[in-house]
Order: C-alpha cells, then sequence, then structure tokens
C-alpha cells in the first residue's frame, strides 16, 4: 500500500468548546449539539466519519460534558472514546495532545464539531483529503475551502496555498481566498517536543509550516460556517437551495 492510499482508522471530533458566539443557544445546550437542518452538528461530522472508514472516534469534553458524552455514545457506527477536560479546558492543541494516547501512532482525522460541516460535491471531502495524503511530505493536511464558496464565513482567510498545494500564513492586513474549514488528517509527530497544558493547534500549524510540511487539499462543494445562531438560518437555507 502506498503512502497515498493510508486511510485512518481513528479520527477526534473536538467537542469542548464553550460556544460563546452561540449565545444565548449554548446556555443549556452545548454547541455541538445544536441542531442544524435536523442533525447535531458533531452527528453531521461523525457520519461523515463512519462513511470514510474511521473505525474508532475520540471526543473531548469540558462544557456541558455529560450532555455531550451521552449523546456520542449513542452512535452505532463506530467506537467512540471520551476524553475528559472536565477540569481544564486545554484549546486545540493540548486537547489533541491529551487524547494521544487513544488515538495511536497512524496519522487520524481531526474535525472541529462546529466549523467541519459542509455541502458535499460530487465526491466526499474526506475522500479527497485521504487521496492527497503523503506522510512522506507531509505532517497536516488541512481541508480548505474557497471564501467565496462559504455560507456565514465573514474572515479574511487563513492560508496561501502553493501550486503544490503546501499552505503558508495570511499576511498581516491581507485577504486570502482559502480558509480552513475545520477537518485535518495530522500525524502524531508533529506533537514532539509540544508543551503540556492549554495551547493552540496554531502553533504546531506555524512549526509544520516552518518545515515545509503543512498542506492543504481544497474543498469541493459549500462550506457552511455555522458560528452563530444566524449562520444557522443561512446554512440551513443553503441546504435547502442546494437540494432544490
Amino acid at each position: 500500500m502506498t503512502a497515498k492510499q493510508f486511510r485512518p482508522k481513528k479520527a477526534m471530533i473536538m467537542a469542548a468548546g464553550i460556544g460563546k458566539r452561540m449565545r444565548p443557544l449554548t446556555a443549556t445546550t452545548p454547541k455541538p449539539l445544536i441542531e442544524v437542518n435536523g442533525k447535531a452538528l458533531i452527528d453531521h461530522g461523525m457520519d461523515r466519519l463512519a462513511a470514510a472508514g474511521v473505525e474508532t472516534c475520540v471526543v473531548n469534553v469540558h462544557y456541558l460534558a455529560d450532555l455531550v458524552e451521552v449523546h456520542v455514545k449513542r452512535t452505532q457506527d463506530m467506537e467512540v472514546l471520551i476524553s475528559d477536560e472536565r477540569k481544564q479546558l486545554l484549546e486545540t492543541g493540548g486537547g489533541i495532545k491529551k487524547a494521544l494516547p487513544l488515538l495511536g501512532d497512524e496519522p487520524f482525522f481531526q474535525l472541529n464539531s462546529d466549523t467541519a460541516y459542509w455541502i458535499e460535491g460530487v465526491k466526499p471531502n474526506l475522500e479527497h483529503m485521504i487521496e492527497a495524503w503523503d506522510e512522506s511530505k507531509m505532517d497536516i493536511l488541512l481541508l480548505v475551502s474557497e471564501t467565496v464558496n462559504a455560507v456565514a464565513y465573514n474572515g479574511r482567510g487563513d492560508f496561501d496555498v502553493g501550486k503544490d498545494g503546501s499552505l503558508t500564513r495570511r499576511k498581516e492586513r491581507q485577504v486570502t481566498a482559502f480558509a480552513y474549514a475545520g477537518a485535518a488528517i495530522i500525524h502524531p509527530r508533529v506533537f514532539e517536543g509540544a508543551p503540556d497544558g492549554p495551547f493552540s493547534m496554531n502553533m504546531l500549524f506555524d512549526k509544520a509550516i516552518e518545515e515545509g510540511r503543512l498542506f492543504g487539499v481544497l474543498m469541493e462543494g459549500i462550506w457552511l460556517h455555522v458560528g452563530t445562531p444566524e449562520a444557522i438560518r443561512a446554512a440551513e437555507y443553503a441546504v435547502r437551495e442546494s437540494a432544490a
């Protein structure tokens, strides 16, 4: 089997955040369990992982942790393991590092429960990522969306994309056409030397950029950036329109 044919069997979904921008909905409901198009946000991601052949999914919990834990353990499609951050919220990087013993030594999918949501194109985007993954030259592969194909995204973009798919940071005060869409394939080796406690994955993105090992694959379809209550309505409208 070649590196490009590797198919991750494990994944992590980030579900520990407090969801401040989604208030007042998150006063009583954790953001991953907020429903969009009749299904909890986290379930959209878990369904895509199961369809891609993932067998074990790690979910980290912190805010309203019991609700998230009970919900995700109902899934029948894959084994679900909980990474408990009830005592301390570890941010994205710290949360994944804590979960590494559950994820093993091979590359794994990582999804953000809120932003990894999209209308698929002809082929599922996780399949595009599997085809693009090349362990010999990548430590992290991100799914990126063209901002013109995004619903309810108001940012300036995150990365510039080279002809070979390599990623570099958007320059300060400039605008770029590509934004991180909340899905990645990550090799555990990128955490070697990473600090204990809370830290952002942005630190490891920058490390991978310095070493020429951060790459991106362009999303096919429409990215639905569900960050606020208003964005839920925009996303549901976009899905209805795409099905019409």
